[in-house]
């Protein structure tokens, strides 16, 4: 089946707000064996986004849009669903009296422009809603889906999960999928494909790959009459996949790399601490986000200057020598915090993060120590000049190779 995502919203065009909805759609959609023809972004206009739903159904068998869900004049999905379809909108009595419920749970007033979020077509059913106001739609008619799911995407996650992927399952009446994830780091994209090309003219197991902040993945699908003989498909393949790539997967499925790391130092009852430079403190808190960081990481520090780095254990002599941004500074970074911190383990981060070269050091090149009880390493990096995007792989490479010298 061919699938489409139509994304509503002016402030999305006008780059006020970034459309992650439609990357979370388009990754979970091959998951279930329908693939993505076309996404778009419409603005909010109803004509606009009706002549965008009629070419949608001219060449796919499902359309999902997002946003356009809630009570305002300018939130126009119903309406331009109602007027391609050629169908009335009326309130629906058992909608009605759940919204009214939810207002009153949260102590809200309930506003007559609310009323259309209880509203439905003769084709449409329902979607329900678990955290938000606005329920969403799926619409059958002419062997087309239509699903209006909200924008907000903690909402329309959690409504995706629970309630659109079970249904779309349906669909599929004598399959069964099967998917896997590889997760690599430290490979150009171009350059896994190179290394195993031979993989990707499968057709069951699908083998795709894409590339994401922290890394590079490969996508595998396969289809089968139950679930058991789906998952043997994957299997040969992903013995393959770790032949060719295997010091360059760090996990697979849902795997996290700070939930990792955290596991082993926690199974260890062992330690770490970081000092950071060009990543900010994005280290800290990646490894804080996990629940439980507390039982073994004992703090980190930003050192963004020279004069900071020195006045917590960092060596002058080191610093004059070979400079701030060096494999040298990097790796006395990491032993210094663990002196400092009296961790077992710590991670040194320098580089640069900006879009200027400094001292004739070329912008993205970005040196990470590892010290851990009494080893050490030193990683060199060079990432695309984008403050953001070299922070965050700068974390990943940093949790990556602390997790390489543990093992």
């Amino acid at each position: 089946m061919l699938s489409e995502i139509v994304s509503i919203g002016t402030e999305i065009l006008m780059g006020e707000i970034v459309d992650t909805n439609s990357g979370y759609l388009a990754s979970k959609l091959p998951e279930i064996d329908i693939e993505v023809k076309a996404i778009s972004v419409i603005a909010d206009d109803r004509e606009s986004l009706s002549n965008a739903l009629i070419k949608a159904l001219d060449r796919s068998d499902i359309i999902i849009t997002t946003g356009g869900l809630g009570p305002t004049s300018d939130d126009l999905t119903r309406e331009a669903i109602s007027d391609v379809l050629k169908e009335k909108m009326t309130i629906d009595k058992s909608m009605l009296v759940h919204l009214k419920k939810i207002f009153k749970h949260r102590q809200l007033f309930m506003s007559s422009h609310n009323l259309k979020q209880a509203t439905l077509i003769p084709s449409a059913k329902p979607i329900h809603n678990a955290i938000g106001t606005a329920p969403g739609w799926w619409v059958e008619k002419d062997q087309h889906i239509i699903i209006a799911l909200p924008g907000p995407p903690a909402e329309l996650k959690l409504m995706w999960l629970n309630e659109v992927v079970p249904m779309l399952l349906k669909l599929h009446k004598d399959t069964s999928i099967a998917t896997m994830t590889i997760k690599t780091f430290g490979l150009p994209e171009a350059t896994i494909s190179e290394m195993i090309a031979p993989l990707f003219k499968s057709e069951n197991p699908y083998l795709g790959i894409y590339a994401r902040p922290d890394g590079v993945f490969l996508r595998a699908i396969a289809k089968a009459p139950n679930k058991l003989a789906a998952q043997m498909l994957l299997s040969p393949l992903q013995q393959e996949i770790e032949s060719s790539l295997g010091p360059n997967i760090w996990g697979t499925n849902e795997d996290i790399l700070e939930e990792r790391i955290s596991a082993i130092f926690r199974d260890r009852s062992e330690t770490l601490s970081t000092m950071e430079s060009f990543t900010g403190g994005a280290l800290a808190s990646a490894i804080t986000d996990v629940s439980g960081s507390s039982n073994f990481f004992k703090g980190g520090l930003v050192t963004y200057t020279d004069e900071s780095k020195i006045n917590h254990g960092v060596d002058k002599k080191l610093i004059e020598q070979y400079g701030t941004i060096s494999p040298e500074v990097a790796e006395n970074m990491a032993v210094s915090i663990c002196k400092h911190m009296q961790t077992n383990a710590g991670i040194g981060t320098t580089g640069i993060a900006g879009s200027e070269s400094v001292h004739g050091i070329a912008r993205g090149t970005t040196y990470i120590g590892i010290a851990y009880n009494g080893h050490t390493k030193v990683i060199n990096g060079h990432f695309p000049s984008n403050r953001a995007l070299v922070k965050r792989r700068g974390v990943i490479q940093s949790l990556l190779e602390m997790i390489r010298m543990l093992a």
